[in-house]
């Protein structure tokens, strides 16, 4: 039984939060495809604003591609490269960093003009600014990213700091999404759903740690260490799970150990939504929610296909090609950002009373 409510606040700033929140989707979307194409360290520097522009000409290509025959990754994995090669995924990497600015100039834009209109309440300010700050450090966190990758030997960017940026965005997103929600729809508190409410918030959790593990698995390319199912290379627990020491090195550089706890930590996900979504039927809290709170089920046995999938054609990976498995990767990350924007969905309009 629904509480008390109150009214939407002005639906252009809705609206306006709402679509930079599909703005960074697309702009996670875009950093998915940067990096199963092998595209984040084509470029080499980072400059804010005359990197808007790409090369525009023969001498600026073959600079750029000068550059990058410097980086380890050049000489480690791509001494074959052409320029053609070089300009697939300098496009790549360029467009992941063009849409993050065209993030930063809508929502600037769109600050100054809403405040401009007297849009904006004054208790909207300081969430805006936390956003646009977020994102900030979300661009520098990057960058750290990207230069992990340019020295040394390495031929990719740091898995840690991969899952990093990741984690970060995955954070600025739901951030965004929750004000939006906050923004969109009217506040609701129900009576009797705090035990669910609080479910609702350990299922978060978990897949906040999920996402996790799996930007470790994409930075440390553990997929293919593993390439079947059920089992994990004919086992249930992998002998060398913790061979590594310090014992904490295992749950961020071991491939099988990261892989055995993705992999373990889905079923335990799927099976805490199965049971969630009986306590919620049962409950008859809000009738009318019912089927869009039957999304995370749905979504979540999804995204565990996919995982299955993308295991088995994890053998025909190959470097510089875009396969069958990197579509299913693709799909496996957004479809995760899904379900974890269906849980916070499910926070926001699960909201216990305070009394």
């Amino acid at each position: 039984m629904a509480l008390w409510k109150t009214k939407s606040v002005n639906s252009a700033v809705a609206y306006w939060v709402l679509a930079g929140t599909g703005m960074l989707f697309i702009q996670v979307m875009l950093g998915g495809i940067t990096r199963l194409t092998g595209s984040g360290l084509s470029i080499t520097e980072w400059n804010v604003l005359t990197g808007a522009v790409p090369p525009l000409n023969a001498g600026q290509w073959t600079a750029e591609f000068n550059k990058y025959k410097q980086t380890p990754q050049f000489h480690l994995l791509n001494a074959d490269f052409t320029l053609s090669d070089f300009k697939f995924i300098f496009f790549w990497e360029w467009f992941h960093r063009l849409w993050a600015r065209l993030v930063g100039v809508v929502f600037i834009i769109g600050f100054v003009l809403l405040m401009y209109k007297r849009k904006l309440k004054s208790e909207m300010i300081m969430p805006l600014l936390i956003l646009f700050f977020l994102g900030m450090l979300q661009a520098v966190i990057g960058w750290i990213m990207v230069a992990s990758g340019l020295n040394g030997d390495a031929i990719y960017v740091e898995p840690t700091k991969l899952a990093l940026h990741f984690i970060f965005a995955i954070g600025l997103i739901s951030y965004a999404f929750w004000y939006s929600l906050k923004l969109l729809f009217p506040v609701t508190r129900f009576r009797n759903s705090r035990r669910i409410w609080a479910f609702s918030i350990g299922l978060l959790v978990l897949v906040f740690i999920q996402l996790l593990f799996g930007a470790l698995m994409a930075g440390n390319k553990a997929a293919a260490v593993a390439p079947t199912w059920p089992g994990i290379n004919g086992d249930w627990i992998p002998d060398n799970l913790f061979r590594q020491r310090p014992f904490i090195l295992n749950f961020i550089g071991n491939k099988i150990t990261i892989h055995f706890i993705h992999r373990n930590l889905a079923y335990l996900i799927m099976l805490s939504i199965f049971i969630w979504t009986l306590q919620l039927f049962r409950s008859g809290i809000i009738r009318s929610q019912r089927m869009r709170l039957l999304t995370p089920l749905a979504l979540v046995v999804f995204q565990i296909l996919l995982g299955i999938l993308a295991l088995f054609s994890s053998k025909g990976i190959q470097a510089n090609h875009w396969v069958a498995f990197d579509w299913l990767a693709l799909l496996h990350q957004l479809n995760g950002m899904l379900l974890l924007f269906s849980l916070i969905y499910a926070i926001y309009v699960l909201r216990p009373s305070m009394k």
